[in-house]
């Protein structure tokens, strides 16, 4: 296992590349850290989308999650994929990763084993971030390895349909979950039915986003129906949009069961809601309509250090 150099940061926390080896394939991330870092520092596990990487995932959320770092004093780490995409839950994927049985599964629990041992961090306080295809391995996660986590947040994915999930092990392991979807979503429909990019690639079909929330609220042992409102405006943490981009928000709680969440971006894409950041029309529009990264942050609990 190696690391780069460290590099600063505009606001003062350091980035590096490391890497790990699993099974003789050479992994990589960028972490994310404060400068100095402290002992037991929470942290936060990035899955970018298809097509992407740990640069272009940052660039595109113009660097968001990377001030979470700053906040909260918790390492950030963007993990890289093998050939542009995840192994992630679903059966219908023609993905690299899924055909030559690339393991994620090892990679997330090594890199977190590497984040432990290299930077001393907490590993009762692990938390899982996914956008599309990322979110979709998130999903692998939380049936794979729940024990891992601290909680997870996954972005414009829905959970599969049950002839399209592909998990190897189911392990029941309540988390506290969080869901951020865009009403316009072109890829990954908010009502459900079949994931597709312009008709190209085919993810197989998927629940709605309100049908995820409510699978795993009864996944964490939930029985209540959900509260529905919308979000709250005037927070400092995140800003919830205009008149055009209603943000509502769902919740299901029941005590002592872990909450599950979900964010409806009303017209928006397929995307990580980000203040400032519009996106074009393959996708579907993203008009600065909730800071994510805020959202996130507050969801996990993550201490803020200002």
């Amino acid at each position: 296992m190696r690391a780069a150099r460290a590099v600063r940061a505009p606001y003062g926390a350091a980035v590096c590349r490391e890497t790990v080896d699993i099974g003789g394939l050479r992994r990589t991330f960028t972490v994310v850290r404060p400068d100095p870092i402290r002992a037991n520092a929470p942290v936060v596990l990035v899955f970018h989308g298809a097509y992407q990487n740990a640069t272009t995932f940052r660039l595109a959320t113009r660097r968001a999650l990377d001030g979470v770092a700053d906040t909260s004093g918790a390492i950030v780490a963007y993990l890289n994929t093998h050939r542009w995409h995840w192994n992630d839950a679903r059966v219908d994927t023609s993905f690299a990763a899924r055909t030559t049985g690339v393991d994620d599964i090892a990679f997330t629990t090594a890199a977190v084993d590497h984040l432990v041992r290299r930077h001393a961090a907490d590993a009762s306080r692990v938390h899982a971030v996914g956008f599309s295809n990322g979110g979709y391995l998130v999903f692998r996660l939380l049936h794979e390895i729940p024990e891992l986590l601290a909680g997870a947040a996954v972005i414009s994915a829905a959970q599969p349909a049950a002839e399209n999930f592909a998990p190897h092990v189911s392990r029941l392991h309540p988390l506290p979950t969080l869901i951020i979807h865009g009403t316009a979503d072109r890829v990954v429909p908010y009502g459900g039915g079949r994931v597709s990019l312009g008709g190209r690639h085919s993810g197989g079909r998927c629940l709605s986003a309100r049908d995820t929330a409510e699978y795993y609220a009864r996944r964490n042992g939930m029985n209540v129906g959900a509260t529905t409102g919308r979000a709250a405006h005037g927070r400092g943490a995140y800003p919830t949009g205009s008149r055009h981009t209603p943000v509502e928000y769902t919740e299901y709680r029941q005590h002592p069961h872990p909450p599950v969440v979900l964010y409806t971006v009303h017209g928006g894409g397929h995307a990580v809601p980000t203040p400032g950041r519009t996106l074009g029309s393959l996708l579907g529009q993203d008009r600065r309509s909730l800071d994510s990264a805020g959202v996130i942050e507050d969801f996990f609990g993550l201490a803020r250090r200002r």
